[in-house]
């Protein structure tokens, strides 16, 4: 199930933040994260804050879902014009989950156009949703360009069929490169997003899950050691000795060849688990494809978070709402925001948190090489 909230202070019923949040907001990047926390089945390795329709029961309704999300939108812009904190237009908006493109793409596109209409977009921005291979059509992807989406980020996870069964995943591996061309025809950016170091996969297995989303040549990868989390199937199925336990020799070997693979086809490493296409440093943005939504994360950047569970950060002022989805709606039926709590950072706090985070994540952008971490938990 997914994990426990962190405990913070009390957030108000308004939204309005502390003074600190409106201090050198013009100075920084703005954008808006939204959690669709819906799947079809739950995977046996994840404690995201995802729910299936058995899980969700009453009071939780998937089909009114993007009116519950346009009316936190509203209320954010409410709250950040309280607080004294300039509007910005946004520079990257991430849809996660969950599974965002479980919801029909006039939904996605609703909760992106109130967004956009409150805040705007910046010239170029990035607008990004995840999704399963298995949850797109060509129809929606082109709706989902249609509405502004720029970029598209599949969960492939691998590439070997009794991988894919461990992992709990509802794909079959030939889905991944019919969905990538979808997505490529409707004009998209394409990630995916991999896996390695799951119980029963060998090295070979990483190789032909390597090998074959280099073939579907993709913008951007991303590539994850599989973390077994307390109170998962996975867990379970290893303390019951169903499936072997994961090894950290055999991350780090998996590691090295996923390193050697996209560097070898042309990938640069910016981020301890992504490689992104093209140049990197003083190149032209649309010719690199860095995921700038994380790296507003790691930069220290404000964006407000959208969605039961989801975390926000405004100048140091962080806060997460509440988890279930029907608890969330209830709280913006009722006018309130959906906040559980939050945290006030002093600045000394602050530059630990960098120092810190910035040990853990390398990227080169800019001509720079800045060493920076994400701002959140």
């Amino acid at each position: 199930m997914p994990s426990a909230l962190p405990l913070g202070d009390h957030a108000p019923a308004d939204g309005v933040l502390p003074p600190q949040a409106a201090v050198g907001a013009e100075a920084r990047g703005f954008s808006l994260y939204a959690h669709i926390p819906f799947c079809t089945v739950r995977c046996g390795y994840c404690d995201f804050n995802t729910y299936t329709a058995a899980e969700l029961g009453g009071g939780a309704s998937q089909a009114e879902y993007a009116q519950t999300a346009v009316g936190e939108v509203r209320l954010a812009a409410r709250a950040l014009d309280a607080s004294g904190v300039p509007r910005r237009r946004l520079s990257t908006v991430f849809f996660g989950g969950g599974t965002p493109t479980l919801l029909p793409a006039g939904d996605l596109a609703a909760i992106l156009g109130a967004a956009v209409g409150e805040w705007g977009l910046e010239p170029g921005a990035e607008v990004t949703t995840e999704a399963n291979p298995d949850s797109v059509t060509p129809d929606s992807l082109a709706a989902l360009r249609d509405a502004g989406f720029t970029r598209v980020s599949f969960g492939m996870q691998s590439a070997v069929p009794h991988v894919l069964r461990v992992l709990d995943r509802t794909h079959t591996p030939s889905r991944v490169p019919e969905a990538v061309r979808w997505a490529r025809e409707a004009g998209l950016d394409v990630s995916l997003d991999l896996i390695y170091g799951t119980p029963g996969e060998s090295i070979d297995d990483w190789r032909v899950s390597l090998d074959a989303a280099l073939e579907c040549e993709p913008d951007h990868v991303s590539a994850y050691a599989l973390i077994v989390e307390e109170g998962t199937k996975l867990a379970a199925q290893i303390r019951r000795g169903q499936v072997p336990d994961v090894d950290d020799d055999d991350h780090a070997t998996k590691y090295e060849l996923a390193d050697a693979a996209l560097g070898g086809a042309g990938f640069h490493w910016y981020e301890v688990s992504n490689w992104a296409r093209g140049a990197a440093g003083d190149a032209p943005q649309d010719r690199r494809f860095e995921c700038r939504h994380n790296l507003a994360y790691w930069r220290g950047g404000d964006w407000w978070g959208v969605g039961p569970g989801a975390h926000s950060h405004v100048g140091g002022v962080r806060w997460w709402n509440v988890k279930h989805p029907r608890a969330y709606a209830a709280r913006l039926a009722s006018g309130a925001s959906p906040a559980a709590g939050r945290e006030t950072l002093d600045a000394e706090t602050r530059l630990e948190e960098r120092i810190i985070l910035g040990s853990e994540v390398m990227s080169v952008v800019n001509s720079e090489m800045v060493h920076c971490g994400p701002e959140f938990h």
